[in-house]
Parts: C-alpha cells; sequence; structure tokens
C-alpha cells in the first residue's frame, strides 16, 4: 500500500520554501550566506505543494506563503496539511483566503488535535462569526487527523510521526515520495512507514548540533538508514552555503533550494 502511486498520475513535488524559522537571508546578519549572491541561498520558511494529476495539496502555511505561491505559479489549493503549529509553519494562514475564492468553497486544513486547537487560538478570529465583515477572514474546515492514513481527493496521505524535540509533530508520505522537516528523530516504527521511498525531504537545519533538529551530520545518518532512491534536505539555516555544502554530500544526497521541482 504505501509504495503505491497517491494518485493515478504523475506525482509534482514543488519546495516553495527551504529555509529555517528566521529565513536566509537573516534579518541584521551579515554573514557570507546572508549576503550570498547565489539564489539557492536565499530560503523563506519551509513548505511544498505536491501537485497530483491537477489538484494541489499545500504543506504548511509560512509567513511568505503569497510570494511563495506567487513565484511558484501555484494557482489552486485542494487541502492544507499542517505539520505542526510553530509560527514559521502557520503564520501565513490568512493567505488561504485567495484560495476560498479561486474555489469558491472552504478549504480542508489536515492536522493532529493539538495543532488544530493551536491553529484556533492562533487565529481566533478565523473561527468566529463576522456577518458585517463576512470577506476578512479564511473559510476553513479543520479535520483531525492521528496516525491513521487518509484519503485528499485521489490523494493517499500516510501520516508520519516525528519528534521536534519533546514535541510530537508529522511528516507525510505521498506514494514513493515522503516529507519529513522539523525533526530531530525519526522513531522505529515511523522508518518502517518510510521504506522503498523514490524521493525524501527530511529537516538538517545546520553543521552544529541543535535541540530539536537534525544537524547536517545526524541528517546524512538518518537519511543513510532510511534509505530513499533521493534525498533533499530542508530547514537550512544560514551556516550552510549551498554551493559548497552540496558539493560535498553523500551520492544520493543534496540541499533543497527554493524553487526545487521534481517528479515521480
Amino acid at each position: 500500500m504505501l509504495a503505491a502511486m497517491a494518485g493515478n498520475g504523475e506525482i509534482e513535488v514543488i519546495v516553495l520554501g527551504s529555509g529555517t524559522s528566521h529565513g536566509v537571508p537573516m534579518i541584521g546578519c551579515t554573514c557570507p550566506v546572508c549576503t550570498s549572491d547565489d539564489p539557492r541561498d536565499k530560503r523563506t520558511r519551509p513548505s511544498i505543494v505536491v501537485r497530483i494529476d491537477d489538484e494541489y495539496l499545500l504543506v504548511d502555511t509560512t509567513p511568505e506563503l503569497r510570494l511563495q505561491c506567487v513565484a511558484q505559479g501555484v494557482r489552486s489549493v485542494r487541502a492544507v496539511l499542517f505539520t505542526h503549529h510553530h509560527a514559521d509553519h502557520v503564520a501565513g494562514l490568512d493567505d488561504l483566503r485567495r484560495f476560498n475564492w479561486i474555489n469558491r468553497r472552504a478549504l480542508p486544513c489536515y492536522g493532529t488535535k493539538r495543532t488544530l486547537a493551536n491553529l484556533r487560538r492562533m487565529f481566533a478570529y478565523a473561527f468566529e462569526q463576522a456577518p458585517d465583515s463576512p470577506h476578512s477572514r479564511p473559510e476553513l474546515e479543520l479535520i483531525e487527523i492521528d496516525g491513521a492514513p487518509f484519503d485528499v481527493g485521489r490523494a493517499r496521505v500516510v501520516p508520519i510521526p516525528l519528534m521536534h524535540g519533546p514535541m510530537p509533530v508529522l511528516g507525510f508520505r505521498f506514494g514513493t515520495f515522503a516529507y519529513c522537516t522539523d525533526c530531530s528523530e525519526v522513531p522505529p516504527e515511523s522508518r518502517d512507514l518510510l521504506r522503498d521511498l523514490d524521493v525524501l525531504i527530511l529537516d538538517a537545519l545546520r553543521l552544529t548540533p541543535h535541540p530539536t533538529h537534525f544537524n547536517l551530520e545526524q541528517a546524512i545518518d538518518m537519511a543513510g538508514r532510511i534509505g530513499a532512491g533521493k534525498t533533499y534536505f530542508t530547514h537550512i539555516a544560514h551556516e550552510i552555503g549551498h554551493e559548497a555544502i552540496n558539493a560535498d554530500l553523500p551520492d544520493g544526497m543534496e540541499l533543497a533550494y527554493d524553487g526545487l521541482r521534481f517528479s515521480l
């Protein structure tokens, strides 16, 4: 089941953002990466879109969501999947209003009970009645998920439990592709859910250790254990310059960058 195609047609993945919570360049930083001319060192907050046939599934709503969608030509979204509720993954939620207008319906949003509760708390206005200002908030349908696979249109989505320091979060698998951002541990039972992948996107924050993210060395080790045909690293901070670090990665592993696209 896990290795089956998520839909009846091609799967395309678009990396909307590949940066850490501060983004790169960071405010007030003049380090070599923050001042780099390499466009791959310009990193917005981490998010992807998965296209299955002509439907787009968005993973997380970053602070740059509007700019990301415009830059990558994302014109419609079928549903949103949330990995967790940290601000760099949800702060662009209000931009979903545009997809309400395009789709002419509420937008399904999938997340754990904890994630959805935090969305209601952080964006209370979006879930309150506003008869005197009906277009001032996004119209969202919150759908609670747990560890069970679920379907969104023609896509079968498999949640992947991960640990982000002490905090449980989710990755997601679509056919032979999986997205696992913001993690410092992939439990053994989750590694079982990541067998036989063609492509994996995995957290690799920086060179030095961090309490809630894989650093690059740890990410390389975990990627080797998972054994995907290709692994891209994401959620990248300004310690990592794309050209120099990418050249030294093991075969089958690369740094992701904003605008990266691939198909399965």
